[in-house]
């Protein structure tokens, strides 16, 4: 049980009001009518709306690591954070694609330059 942050809520407040289909700035949380619960939120293992944890957490690497206790690693292409599991080491194959023809390129250009 590890407390959040004051960046960490900083954060959440920020995803609920960009992604989350029932927050609205005027009224908060529509199904509640009230303000939205998510803003509350200050340990790591509370317990999260359902839509926010079903719906919305899932779209932030970060948060979604935070509260599912799951490390994290940086990719190696693009720098971004991202959920690690197993020996990846990029959040993508796009990134894993442009890492390896990147590394093509390289061993070629290196072998033109033994050669001359």
């Amino acid at each position: 049980m590890a407390e959040l942050s004051i960046r960490d809520k900083k954060r959440i407040k920020k995803h609920v009001a960009n992604c989350c289909a029932n927050y609205s700035k005027e009224y908060g949380c529509l199904p509640l009518e009230t303000e939205c619960y998510m803003f509350s939120v200050g340990f790591t293992d509370s317990k999260l709306c359902k839509y926010y944890e079903q719906a919305v957490l899932p779209t932030d690497a970060e948060l979604f690591a935070l509260f599912k206790g799951i490390p994290t690693k940086i990719c190696r292409q693009c720098g971004q954070l991202f959920a690690s599991t197993g020996r990846k080491v990029y959040c993508s194959e796009q990134c894993s694609e442009e890492a390896r023809r990147r590394r093509a390129a390289e061993r070629v250009k290196k072998h033109r330059q033994l050669k001359s």
